[in-house]
């Protein structure tokens, strides 16, 4: 079994070569139904289990997105599962603020505790209102007529996108939500994204379930498409772009392959799963996991506060 320890020279990282594939792999399986491929998981597991802590840490959560991503994208394009329209929104508002969230992660913020109560917070604010929606459905399902929890239905056949408005059209119903909110969030998650190497989709995902009512399959592959984006951009700026940082900025390649590869199969089941797991328990999924990852960032700063 030692046989397969290895250490990563980039990021001095020791560990079994079959581990982060299957912790990937499972993470991202549960995760990715709602459009979030599980890096925001990844951040802390390679800080707190394996000891990666330098600004490297958050470029090679965007190699992982890179690798894991597109086979998830590539079966929910193939099934109909992408509104262009929302991919469009969202990538237009998140792509100006990755640059800026490498800046602050390098220059001012190479140790993460102080970043970390903001993105505990935002992270916790969006747990709290998918969890709300959670308590909604149920509420709904037990009203006379409610029925049970309704699966994807229908291929995304058009959309638009307006100043007023984003509209996304599946069969012959029409989802609409509002332009500058998504733009706005967008931009933000954008300089999160960056900085964390989160990609994003951990927050713009529930706050479109959540905030604009739009369906979880709705969301997934305009978010997953996104954050892949996103994430091409985030690691070409930690690889390339130099800004006098301290500590190590280049993404470990080989680790966040191996993270990746596991991610990759996982984000297609992910796919797989959509088709047969009511809005519901995706919505539970997600919840459960901001609200883990939210008491993260939050609890340890507090504990070392009042130490």
């Amino acid at each position: 079994m030692d046989s397969l320890l290895y250490r990563f020279p980039t990021s001095d990282v020791e560990t079994y070569l079959w581990l982060p594939p299957l912790i990937m792999f499972l993470i991202a399986s549960a995760t990715s139904m709602g459009g979030v491929t599980g890096a925001f998981i990844l951040l802390p597991f390679n800080m707190s289990v394996l000891g990666y802590t330098s600004p490297g840490v958050s470029a090679t959560n965007f190699v992982y997105n890179i690798v894991a991503i597109p086979l998830g994208v590539w079966r929910r394009i193939r099934e109909g599962h992408l509104a262009w329209s929302l991919f469009a929104v969202l990538a237009v508002g998140t792509l100006p603020g990755v640059f800026l969230g490498y800046w602050l992660r390098v220059t001012l913020l190479p140790e993460p505790a102080r970043f970390k109560p903001f993105v505990g917070l935002v992270l916790a604010y969006l747990a709290v209102r998918v969890l709300q929606s959670v308590w909604r459905d149920h509420k709904d399902r037990k009203e006379p007529g409610g029925g049970p929890p309704q699966l994807p239905t229908g291929r995304i056949t058009g959309g638009r996108v307006s100043l007023r408005e984003i509209t996304i059209v599946v069969g012959a119903k029409t989802h609409r939500c509002p332009t500058v909110p998504v733009l706005g969030l967008s931009l933000i998650v954008g300089v999160v994204g960056g900085a964390y190497g989160i990609g994003g989709g951990a927050i713009m995902a529930p706050f479109c379930i959540a905030v604009m009512r739009l369906p979880p399959f709705v969301v997934a592959g305009a978010s997953l498409l996104s954050t892949w984006v996103t994430s091409v951009m985030g690691a070409f700026f930690y690889a390339f772009v130099p800004l006098g940082a301290s500590g190590n900025t280049s993404p470990d390649w080989l680790l966040g392959l191996l993270f990746g590869l596991g991610g990759m199969f996982g984000v297609y089941v992910g796919a797989r799963l959509q088709n047969v797991v009511p809005a519901f328990v995706v919505k539970v999924i997600l919840g459960v996991a901001l609200t883990f990852i939210a008491a993260r960032y939050l609890v340890g700063p507090m504990i070392g506060l009042f130490a």
